[in-house]
């Protein structure tokens, strides 16, 4: 669980909710129905029309990891490459197709693959870059989603204000409804800023912050298969690999 993605929600929307308090506003002339429904159902109508299906269920999936973040043993995975190791330049690489097998992450259990195969080590890493490469690329795609949609509430915002006061308008002859109709229809503004700099923009950063991290875990993958098909010395290949530790 990232405890500070749900801290760093809660402090931003209490200092707004703060804020109103303290400067003699009620809370309760921010909770508007009909402007949250304009804001949020004409972001994700906008993101759905721009989107191709496969990209938009994409981020869906991967909006758990705001709050549950993929988990890269990068210690462990250095230590099974490099145990790896020993045993290709022991028994062969033959030796691993049992290790291959129990392999539980898909990425590594191809290049154990690749490496029964015989294939040769610029093949090991052009096969396994590729599949980074297209495997960024679409999680990247599924993070601009969000991005998009910081970038078009606001601007939903702004037509539900000018839909409020054009209720507001109607309303001219009764002077008395001006000033709670006008503060109304100014909500829909700020739920979409807020939505837009509160949750959608840093949720779009920090997706692409976790895929980056990801392509590095992969790519340590990729240096330790290569290096076990280069034949390096393990002691060699852990000295290598310990670089990739934060």
């Amino acid at each position: 669980m990232d405890f500070l993605s749900i801290f760093g929600l809660i402090v931003g929307v209490s200092a707004i909710l703060v804020g109103q308090y303290l400067e003699g506003g009620a809370i309760s002339t921010l909770v508007n129905g009909p402007a949250m429904l304009i804001v949020l159902g004409g972001t994700l109508g906008a993101v759905m029309l721009q989107s191709p299906f496969a990209v938009f269920m994409r981020s869906v999936r991967m909006s758990t990891w705001i709050f549950v973040a993929p988990k890269h043993q990068v210690e462990k995975t250095i230590d099974k490459i490099v145990s790896w190791s020993n045993i290709a330049r022991k028994e062969g690489l033959l030796g691993l197709e049992n290790i291959e097998e129990r392999e539980q992450n898909l990425f590594a259990r191809k290049g154990l693959q690749l490496l029964i195969d015989g294939s040769e080590p610029e093949n090991i890493r052009t096969i396994l870059d590729v599949e980074i490469e297209t495997k960024e690329r679409f999680d990247l795609q599924a993070a601009k989603i969000f991005e998009s949609m910081g970038g078009y509430s606001p601007t939903i915002g702004i037509i539900g204000a000018v839909l409020g006061l054009i209720q507001v308008m109607g309303n001219l002859s009764d002077p008395s409804k001006l000033g709670s109709g006008i503060a109304v229809a100014f909500v829909a503004t700020i739920y979409g800023v807020a939505a837009a700099n509160l949750f959608f923009i840093p949720v779009a950063n920090k997706l692409k912050t976790l895929i980056a991290e990801q392509v590095q875990y992969r790519d340590m993958i990729v240096e330790g298969m290569v290096s076990i098909a280069e034949g390096d010395n393990p002691r060699n290949i852990e000295t290598k690999l310990l670089g990739y530790l934060l």
